[in-house]
């Protein structure tokens, strides 16, 4: 206890600035009174103090001098987002040094999942962008989705989870997996704690991760998401109405986009191009059914052919398409050349989509109306009679 009392009062006695000196003793006062909760309170506040910041020699002492002698007396995963600031520090000049760190701290907290959670994800962090390990990362994301989910509830360290996970989904362009694996991060993150330039890189590429994600048919969800104000009034803003174009499978407004599609090299790529126009015209199909009343979805081929821009020869495969994805249930008549429609996918609506249902129930809640009249009426005639 000596050592610890002589390490906080020369801390104290080292500094100039009050405001600092003032949180040093603090936890002096705290210690010397054993009450460890209110220490571990304050230290995971104080450890981000900018005197720490970029000073691996502070850090490293902090931890030595203090942390390293409390490890026991606080929770696990306390323990681990003490050290994880030390860890990151040494991992810009020594990745290696840092990883053995973690493995020293993951033995130390064994009997907590979400500690242990934490551990494997910083790991991966290192693994991932430090190192370029792609597949050391692979296996250390699978082993940190079992713990995930055995957790009894969604916590904040469930996004550091997803986090790491939509980062390698990212570098190995899986689109499918990163629209969804980025969207569970966002919900357990307050982006109000993320800078405007990494809300705005988050923004962009779940964009593109949505455009692009094979069987990604719903970006209701992420238009409805404020992350994409982030890319408002920026020079990536063009991504924002391309998603609202694709969304409602507006073929001509996305014809006259080339332009703008042409400033990514994702969606340039001949195989993602042809990939997008698939999945707008499937769209296009689920929005024109999506737009008709439940007695009015026979659509004939031509139709089918003049929205969704195919030639009439190709909307029968267009619609089996759909039919098989489970985007829309129904028939084809060929004799006839028509589609029978009788069901949509339910997708996240947007504005201009709530507002077609909003009238749709007015016009059926009129229709009830008037039915309800003239059964009043033929039961006063029956009645009457």
């Amino acid at each position: 206890m000596k050592d610890i009392d002589e390490y906080l009062a020369s801390q104290q006695e080292a500094t100039e600035d009050a405001e600092l000196a003032a949180e040093w003793a603090k936890l002096a006062d705290l210690y010397n009174k054993k009450l460890w909760h209110q220490m571990t309170v304050i230290l995971l506040d104080f450890i981000k103090h900018p005197y720490f910041s970029n000073n691996l020699d502070a850090l490293r002492n902090l931890h030595t001098n203090l942390i390293s002698e409390i490890e026991t007396r606080i929770k696990a995963l306390s323990l681990v987002e003490l050290n994880c600031h030390v860890i990151k520090a040494i991992a810009e000049t020594d990745p290696q040094a840092a990883l053995k760190f973690i493995e020293e701290t993951e033995t130390k907290v064994t009997s907590t999942n979400e500690a242990v959670l934490y551990c494997k994800v910083l790991q991966g962090q290192i693994r991932l962008h430090k190192l370029k390990e792609i597949n050391e990362t692979k296996a250390i994301v699978e082993e940190a989705e079992k713990l995930a989910d055995s957790l009894s509830s969604v916590g904040p360290i469930h996004g550091k989870y997803y986090e790491l996970a939509s980062d390698l989904y990212c570098e190995q362009e899986r689109y499918a997996d990163y629209y969804k694996t980025a969207l569970r991060f966002l919900g357990c993150t307050d982006i109000s704690e993320m800078s405007r330039e990494e809300q705005g890189n988050r923004a962009f590429k779940l964009g593109l991760a949505a455009l692009l994600g094979d069987g990604v048919y719903n970006f209701g969800e992420l238009l409805a998401h404020p992350v994409l104000e982030s890319l408002k009034g920026t020079d990536k803003e063009w991504l924002v109405n391309l998603l609202y174009v694709v969304n409602c499978g507006d073929l001509a407004k996305f014809s006259g986009m080339k332009v703008q599609i042409a400033k990514s090299n994702d969606l340039t790529k001949q195989q993602n191009l042809v990939n997008l126009e698939n999945k707008i015209r499937l769209l296009c199909l689920m929005e024109m059914t999506f737009k008709r009343a439940a007695t009015e979805r026979q659509i004939s081929f031509e139709e089918i052919s003049a929205e969704a821009q195919v030639e009439v020869n190709n909307v029968e495969l267009l619609v089996m398409k759909a039919l098989a994805l489970n985007l829309v249930k129904g028939s084809i008549d060929q004799v006839d050349q028509v589609v029978n429609l009788t069901w949509v996918q339910p997708r996240v609506l947007d504005k201009q989509q709530l507002t077609v249902m909003n009238n749709r129930l007015e016009m059926w809640c009129a229709e009830v109306k008037g039915m309800e009249g003239k059964l009043e009426k033929s039961a006063q005639d029956i009645l009457t009679n």
